[in-house]
């Protein structure tokens, strides 16, 4: 573990030397903020109104937490690197390393986004403020399992981000995958909470990682309710071990099938 922690830090290290490339990032994330604050003001002729159970406050607070998820993980990069290591034979030299792939590659990724997140976080708070000049009521105990939400999320996200990048031992280019998988966490989660959708929808939604990686932390911060934190902690860690077992499970065979053709 302790060569993993290595890797996260030195990706740490590394990403504050590029602040500044953060922050530039952050004026994208305010521009979508903006927009979908304009855009909810207008549908919401009452801020006290409920839209399928959301006021304008909950709304927008909802969008400011899963939009941080959406641009921390960048899962599309990291897809289209390993997509790339897979293709190009890279990744064979790292089958001696004294360190797993998929370990290599999550707790990078990881270190890689752990400014940015605190970055966008509290400037995202601080423009969710700025815009209803209000914040959830959370205490200290419902704030902290908030952040193990949001920490767990980030995780499995990114490594369903790793796994179908190794769906390229298989077969020969899986971007086009992540993008479909992409755009169905973006609209089913993370621009609109899964009450939104017709109830067959909910359905298949709650049983998927949108529930996990997008809803599920957003949907705490704006309406915590012990009963539903539990659900969503139990289901994400379910997750986290099924989605690392199946990169682990992918990995394995693909580099059996480059020793099989001679590497």
């Amino acid at each position: 573990m302790k060569k993993y922690l290595f890797i996260y830090k030195s990706e740490i290290m590394s990403s504050l030397q590029y602040i500044e490339n953060n922050l530039l990032n952050f004026l994208g994330y305010f521009m979508h903020i903006f927009i979908f604050f304009n855009l909810w003001d207008y549908i919401y002729s009452n801020p006290e109104e409920l839209i399928n159970g959301y006021s304008k406050c909950q709304m927008i607070w909802y969008i400011v937490i899963t939009e941080v998820i959406w641009v921390v993980v960048g899962g599309r990069k990291l897809c289209r690197l390993i997509s790339d290591d897979v293709k190009s034979g890279n990744i064979s030299y790292n089958m001696n390393k004294p360190y797993s792939y998929v370990g290599y590659r999550l707790f990078s990724h990881l270190g890689e986004g752990t400014i940015k997140f605190f970055i966008f976080i509290v400037l995202g708070g601080m423009v969710g403020y700025l815009f209803l000049g209000e914040i959830p009521n959370l205490n200290i105990i419902q704030l902290v399992i908030v952040v193990i939400s949001l920490i767990l999320a980030i995780t499995i996200q990114t490594l369903c981000s790793i796994l179908i990048g190794l769906l390229s031992f298989i077969i020969e280019d899986s971007n086009p995958l992540h993008w479909v998988y992409g755009k169905a966490v973006l609209i089913l989660g993370t621009i609109f909470p899964i009450e939104f959708f017709p109830t067959a929808v909910q359905k298949i939604a709650k049983l998927s990682p949108i529930y996990v990686v997008s809803y599920g932390p957003a949907k705490l911060f704006v309406d915590f309710e012990i009963k539903t934190a539990l659900n969503i902690l139990v289901a994400q860690i379910i997750y986290l071990f099924v989605v690392y077992k199946l990169c682990m499970l992918m990995y394995n065979k693909g580099v059996k099938r480059i020793n099989v053709n001679g590497g």
